[in-house]
Formats: C-alpha cells, structure tokens, sequence
C-alpha cells in the first residue's frame, strides 16, 4: 500500500515543533514533507527521519509568499514515489518578540502579521482548493495564548494570531460538513525548544521540571486531533504546562 503524505511548513531546528512534528507523523507511517525557510535546517530534520527508518524530503519554502506556497502544495499532492497526496496540513510558521507599542514600526507590524496571520491564510486556502474536492484531510494551525488575550508589549503579535484564530473558525465551519477536519491548537507557555533555549537559556531553569511545554507532548496532540473520528471532532484546543496559570 501506498504511504500517506503529510506536510509541515514551519520547520526549522530540530529540536523545535515543526521538527517534532514531522517525527510523529513519520513514525506514524508518514511521508512528510518537511518545509521551512532554512534550507539547511530542513535538511537535517528530513536526514533524521529517514535514517530512523522513516520516509521524508525537505523543500525551502517562504511561507509568506503566495508562489511558494502553491508550488509547495503542486508537489504534496503529486509527491511520486508510491506516496499518497497530501491528508496532513499544518500551518507552524510564527515568530515572537516584545516590543513597546510605541516602538513598533509599520514594517515590523506588517511583518509579523504576514508571518503568523498571513501564512496560515496561504496554507489554509491551498489546502482547502486541494482537499475539499477528495472530501478527506486534516488541517492544524500552530496558534498561541495571545489570540484569545492581549498582554503588554505583544499587541502585534496578538493581532496576528487573533486573525489567525479566525481564519481556522470560518475555516472549519465552512469544510468541517465537507469532510475536512480544520483545528486550531492554542499553545499557552513557553515551548522548551532550541529557539528559546537559545534566547532565555536560564528560563528553563527558571520554570522548573515541566514548566514548558514538551515539543514531542505537543506533537502528540496534533497526532490525537488527526485521527479523531469524525464523529467528535475537536475545533479547538488548548496546551499548556501544568503549572502555567490560565
């Protein structure tokens, strides 16, 4: 039998969710598409996964730019090799920082919309012109506590994930009947990855045993969401650490 695909855009160091996301669903008879921006990063992760025994190919793309994103699809529904198109989406790219309202410039507004509002509305709608016609897949978004809440010095990236909020709800309400499982994943804490390990190297130590949220934990719930049945399908969901205050 032929494998199923899955792609992951929004992929860059291994030891981050894109990454541990492709993990899962290779181990879980995937082959996954890895994609991201860094091509040599991609290629990492995709090397990883297969020297584990599983099936992946890593393709450089730019979230935000409206080409790249349909090419990308072009090759997750015709991706040879005895591979199955596409069922899997997720939609991980994002990026973060705090920054006084004040001294936000249009620019970086701009840029952290298209990042984390932008992209999943690429991804979203390639998948959906794809999928909704074969009646069949499964469509997560990466979203964050700060699309249901805005907090000092993030207006701009609330604003962005608030957007993407949205779009995964009219999404799912529009395809939900059609046969398409759209779900949206509301990561609340601070991911125990290489990018804030790299930038807050004493917070991990700081937060304690559990204090953020484990990349393969977070992982497996994205694994849980794809293969509910469609019977009692979850829309949205929320993660966070045990001892992260609501």
């Amino acid at each position: 039998m032929a494998k199923p695909t899955a792609l992951v855009v929004g992929v860059g160091a291994e030891q981050g969710l894109g990454a541990a996301l492709a993990r899962k669903f290779a181990s879980g008879g995937y082959h996954v598409i890895v994609a991201g921006r860094t091509q040599a990063k991609i290629d990492q992760v995709a090397k990883t996964l297969t020297s584990n025994g599983g099936s992946a190919e890593a393709i450089a793309t730019d979230a935000t730019n409206e080409a790249s994103i349909a090419k990308l699809f072009d090759r997750a529904m015709s991706p040879g090799g005895g591979y199955d198109p596409v069922d899997l989406v997720v939609s991980n790219a994002g990026n973060n920082q705090k920054i006084d309202f004040r001294e936000i410039s249009a620019a970086q507004f701009e840029d952290f919309w298209r990042v984390g509002c932008f992209s999943g509305f690429l991804v979203g709608r390639e998948a959906a012109r794809r999928l909704v016609p074969l009646g069949r897949g499964t469509i997560i978004f990466t979203g964050a506590s700060a699309s249901i809440r805005g907090k000092p010095g993030f207006a701009h990236f609330s604003a962005a994930k608030a957007g993407l909020r949205m779009i995964s709800q009219s999404m799912a309400r529009e395809y939900g009947p059609q046969g398409i499982h759209v779900a949206h994943v509301v990561v609340d804490g601070g991911i125990n990855g290489e990018r804030l390990r790299s930038r807050y190297p004493g917070l991990v130590n700081e937060r304690g045993e559990d204090g953020l949220l484990g990349i393969d934990a977070i992982a497996e719930a994205y694994w849980f969401i794809h293969k509910q049945p469609r019977s009692a399908w979850t829309q949205e969901l929320d993660l966070r650490p045990y001892k992260e205050a609501f």
